[in-house]
């Protein structure tokens, strides 16, 4: 008897009927509980109680799964009473209650989204990338380049002749390659206001800015790797595989940070992205200089294009020198912006392609 006035715990019952309150004592015996107050004797087997959270502040409440339950005010003394009528708790409350435990699955959290995006999001995205069919692809960039027309590019000023001399140069560069491996591909040309640019679109579309071929002064030899280079990406349908990504990126932030703040939703997905589009940018350096090799022109040709890219932001962040107000800054350069690979990198790696 006295061990079991030692576990009793003061609490009200409800039988789930009325909302008429019991004061009544609780008491454990062999997982079940016993419910003892005036006029009442109650058991609930153990099958039946759904337990509170221990460790919490506030009011503990006690449901029973066929209707009923008991309140503890005191969540102190239920806590204390559980530990004295034996009942140590769920795995997940004792996780809980344990900072090293807090830590770990903190940590493994970490890993796996570290996972997810390093290896398990490519891998979704080219599962999706590879069930895109062409005709849909195609459409999507077709989309965007009406949009980049629309916003940040307009109608070429370069003669049609020399539009026409640089297609048909491309045209004889990609008639190295074997047969049946080069995709549907375009060339357009625009003048911009983001600066010397040259970028592809999904589905083949690439687009060279005047501000780059008069910054590369015609030099055919350069311009020819730097469309190898968006061909890389037309190629392994980087431009697709960039917007999936995005997307899903963007879907797991919003799961994980729901609407808290626009800002921290959108930081993972840009900042994951950024990787993806340095790997996409490796890929494609390797495709421009197996690509000039095999017309015959030696890779170290690009390095004259971050020679003559550093100059331009040189004098891009000249101070006295005078430029339109809507020109894009100096380290936004499309072929160079901070989520390529830097060109010092970029530089050894066409280096060393030329000496193989």
């Amino acid at each position: 008897m006295h061990e079991a006035r030692s576990t009793a715990l003061a609490a009200s019952y409800f039988d789930g009927t009325h909302a008429t309150e019991h004061a009544v004592a609780l008491r454990l015996q062999g997982g079940d509980l016993q419910i003892s107050g005036e006029s009442l004797e109650r058991t609930v087997p153990a099958a039946a109680l759904q337990w509170p959270p221990t460790g919490e502040k506030g009011m503990r409440v006690m449901h029973f799964s066929h209707g009923g339950s008991v309140h503890c005010a005191d969540g102190a003394a239920w806590d204390a009473w559980c530990k004295a009528s034996g009942r140590s708790g769920s795995l997940v409350e004792r996780m809980q209650a344990s900072w090293p435990w807090v830590l770990a699955c903190a940590a493994a959290l970490i890993g796996l989204l570290i996972g997810m995006q390093q290896w398990g999001i490519p891998l979704l995205a080219e599962v999706i990338v590879d069930s895109v069919p062409a005709t849909v692809e195609s459409a999507i960039g077709e989309s965007a380049l009406e949009g980049a027309d629309r916003l940040v590019l307009g109608p070429s000023q370069m003669p049609a002749r020399d539009q026409q001399r640089l297609r048909a140069a491309f045209a004889r560069l990609l008639a190295a390659q074997p047969a049946g491996s080069v995709p549907s591909w375009r060339l357009e040309f625009r003048q911009s206001r983001i600066g010397p640019n040259a970028f592809a679109l999904p589905g083949g579309v690439m687009i060279m800015t005047d501000e780059l071929v008069a910054l590369l002064a015609s030099d055919d030899a350069v311009i020819m790797g730097v469309l190898a280079h968006e061909f890389g990406h037309v190629r392994h349908r980087h431009g697709l595989r960039m917007l999936v990504q995005a997307t899903v990126l963007s879907g797991m932030a919003a799961l994980i940070f729901g609407d808290f703040s626009n800002l921290f939703a959108a930081a993972p997905a840009v900042l994951g992205n950024s990787s993806y589009s340095r790997r996409a940018e490796r890929q494609a350096d390797q495709e421009s200089a197996r690509m000039l090799d095999a017309a015959g022109i030696s890779p170290l040709v690009m390095v004259r294009l971050f020679e003559r890219l550093a100059s331009w932001r040189s004098n891009a962040r000249d101070p006295g020198a005078a430029r339109p107000d809507d020109e894009p800054p100096a380290d936004w350069v499309g072929i160079g912006i901070a989520s390529h690979p830097s060109d010092a990198e970029r530089i050894r790696f066409f280096t060393d392609a030329a000496r193989r």
